[in-house]
């Protein structure tokens, strides 16, 4: 099938390349996501195709069935962002690092400032092509001591449900497809189209910690406490000053036990967690409300605008200001 061209107000175009052996799961994702994203006029704001290596036909899943594949490599000159969802039949790329010569030959297609995206073990194709050599990157965490040792080159953090390193953007397994996507749209075109998107695919539109949380450990005992009723009042009354105190109070544990407990369901320190919730508060704030900077300050927590610049410059890399100034923008 040819591969049609941009109209004249073009969509920005995920194409999904499906290699032999593709999970269905990850497969579907970018469609899910990226398909339901609409703008304020109920508009499309992507297009997705799926190529293969090899002319349209059929490609081989991992489970008992093959999807038919209507584009050819060629779709990935088109691409404004390149997607590689995981495969468990890329052969070399897992034996040995490298590429095989069909698979480079599609990948050579991509043109310069691409923006590249894997999925769980897609990273490895896009680590065999050195695209992601002194880079930042992750994949699913069963595989990542096998994924450092192939490629020495790449900065692993097994710990992350993903990592965004501008036009190379990487993540961890299965369902954190998910939360990379989201995380895209979100960075595209705002909190409010992505929140949109997690709403109808009935996700979450942020996932607290890391991998840490699915990491194989013993089952806790049966009625064990959680952690669950003191970070909900916790977000109930985030812009007041929270002492870790008080969260371990919610669950009438030490604050020794909270804390230990805490990281164990959450994948991250209490301190982080409140951290996070605040800057995402802060975010949401900025991008949909018309209240001041020290107004979104308070109500998010951090007491003064100067301590919410600190924050938003250490996790987002930019000002509260110059946040508001994009997202408002393009939400």
């Amino acid at each position: 099938m040819t591969v049609p061209p941009p109209t004249s107000a073009p969509r920005h175009r995920v194409v999904v390349l499906a290699l032999d052996g593709v999970i269905p799961f990850e497969l579907g994702i970018p469609q899910r996501i990226f398909g339901r994203a609409r703008g304020a006029s109920g508009e499309e704001l992507y297009e997705v195709l799926t190529c293969g290596v090899r002319a349209p036909g059929p490609v081989r899943t991992d489970a008992d069935f093959s999807v038919l594949v209507e584009h050819g490599p060629e779709a990935l000159a088109t691409a404004d962002t390149v997607l590689v969802p995981a495969s468990h039949a890329l052969g070399p790329v897992h034996e040995e690092g490298r590429l095989t010569p069909e698979l480079a030959a599609a990948l050579a297609r991509v043109r310069p400032g691409t923006r590249l995206v894997s999925i769980c073990t897609g990273s490895w194709v896009l680590a065999a092509a050195g695209l992601l050599d002194g880079r930042p990157a992750t994949t699913h965490w069963a595989h990542a001591d096998a994924f450092q040792r192939m490629f020495p080159a790449v900065r692993v953090d097994p710990e992350v449900l993903f990592i965004d390193d501008g036009d190379v953007l990487t993540s961890a397994g299965v369902a954190a497809g998910i939360d990379l996507c989201l995380h895209i749209v979100r960075r595209d075109h705002g909190a409010a189209v992505a929140n949109d998107v997690a709403r109808r695919t009935v996700v979450p539109p942020h996932r607290d910690g890391g991998q840490a949380q699915y990491i194989e450990r013993p089952v806790p005992e049966p009625h064990a406490a959680t952690t669950v009723a003191a970070r909900a009042w916790a977000l109930a009354h985030l812009h007041e000053p929270i002492q870790l105190r008080d969260m371990a109070g919610q669950e009438a544990m030490s604050v020794r036990t909270f804390t230990r407990r805490f990281r164990e369901e959450a994948g991250v320190s209490p301190g982080q967690w409140l951290t996070r919730q605040r800057v995402e508060r802060a975010r949401h704030l900025l991008e949909t409300s018309s209240l001041s900077i020290d107004q979104v300050a308070a109500a998010a927590g951090f007491g003064t605008a100067q301590s919410m610049r600190q924050h938003l410059q250490s996790a987002l890399g930019v000002t509260p200001t110059t946040y508001r100034r994009t997202f408002r923008a393009t939400a």
